[in-house]
């Protein structure tokens, strides 16, 4: 296990809103293309392959592949919910490190449909989702007339506005945030700018969250190549980026006991960003920027502070001094994130590998972060998975 993991390739297609984009596979497989042009890498030296997708029928990552290649390699589906596509690449890393392959690719894809999403789709609910539903009506109540999503995410941010007696603004000024950093980014959905009465005077969707704190629903696919450290030297891969630390958690019991902060993912996130901070040998003050998960603006609030980034209820004084924004300690989602770039889930994870480096490599255009050395991932997905990365330049 001595040897090293290394990003080779990155790509992905510009998200879309439903009904506007390509067929899954068609996605899937420009995506793929793309990372494998980057690398430098023909789609016949991949040795193995894993697809991440939530909705789709089976053998959706064979649909895809095939489009580039039929080279008889293993190629696993993969669905961990919104975390699918960094579960892929959470395997595609474990297989170079482990010695089994030197070259494997990871693909994540997702075609959605406009709106929340639908609690009576037989895909989407399963015996978790009922274990959710029942945590989070047990601690907050239940709204039949509401989506569950923002009830879970809008739960969790009331939660956390009584805890730390702070207001509503905390989270509209994350969306305002957002969409200054998507302005930058050609591969972000929205990019006009908002403000931070734009923002709170939108549509209440549940508790404190309102429509511009919400992730639109998005169509798109990113791909990453994960090669070893032999085969990039072997093959003069240039540009490639170290996987330093990677850590994939699940739930606790103390995720559906009493906390809506908890039953959306903080403990797991607690756990994976130690761990992979530790096999990185850093701490959450040696990051540059961060890729997180802001399905809802206020779950980029609290994982602010499960990542480290700032101390428990300093959420607050981390937006208030721009600390996480260009000129401050980390630029965090600086491709605009879920709430302006989207969220197709099967892609999210792997395009925020995309973005983070982008940024290793000094690749990112108007949206660079100056100097950007190390770059961190983090992808929750309810039910649960939480997968947390961190890349070396």
């Amino acid at each position: 296990m001595s040897n090293k993991a290394l990003v080779a390739g990155v790509g992905m297609v510009k998200f879309t809103k439903p009904g506007k984009s390509e067929m899954y596979d068609v996605m899937g497989a420009q995506a793929a293309a793309s990372a494998l042009a980057d690398a430098g890498i023909d789609y016949s030296q991949v040795q193995q392959a894993y697809a991440g997708f939530v909705s789709g029928d089976t053998c959706s990552g064979q649909t895809a592949l095939y489009r580039v290649g039929l080279t008889q390699i293993p190629i696993i589906n993969v669905n961990n919910a919104c975390a699918s596509g960094s579960s892929a690449l959470f395997l595609a890393r474990q297989a170079v490190l482990s010695g089994v392959v030197d070259v494997a690719l990871a693909v994540g894809f997702e075609q959605m449909n406009p709106g929340a999403l639908a609690g009576s789709d037989a895909s989407l609910r399963t015996p978790i989702t009922v274990k959710i539903d029942e945590a989070t009506s047990r601690i907050r109540g239940w709204d039949e007339n509401a989506p569950s999503g923002p009830q879970y995410f809008g739960g969790a941010g009331a939660e956390y506005l009584e805890k730390y007696n702070v207001t509503a603004d905390l989270f509209g000024r994350v969306s305002v945030k957002a969409r200054s950093h998507a302005g930058r980014n050609p591969y972000a959905l929205f990019t006009d700018p908002l403000t931070l009465e734009q923002v709170m005077s939108s549509p209440t969707i549940f508790g404190p969250v309102t429509r511009l704190m919400c992730c639109p629903p998005t169509c798109g696919a990113a791909a990453v190549v994960v090669v070893s450290e032999a085969f990039a030297r072997k093959h003069g891969l240039k540009n490639t980026v170290e996987i330093a630390g990677m850590s994939l958690t699940t739930d606790s019991p103390q995720s559906y006991e009493s906390s809506m902060i908890q039953v959306v993912g903080s403990g797991m996130t607690k756990l994976a960003a130690s761990q992979a901070y530790e096999q990185a040998g850093i701490g959450p003050e040696d990051v540059d920027l961060v890729e997180l998960h802001d399905c809802f603006s206020p779950n980029e609030v609290i994982s602010y502070e499960a990542l480290g980034l700032c101390p428990e209820g300093g959420a607050e004084k981390f937006v208030l001094d721009g600390d996480n924004t260009y000129g401050g300690k980390v630029v965090t989602n600086p491709s605009g994130g879920l709430l302006s770039k989207g969220h197709p889930l099967g892609a999210t994870g792997l395009a925020q590998i995309t973005e983070v480096t982008w940024h290793l490599r000094g690749l990112a255009g108007d949206r660079q972060v100056a100097d950007a050395r190390v770059g961190v991932q983090h992808n929750i997905g309810l039910g649960g998975a939480c997968v947390v990365t961190v890349l070396k330049r």
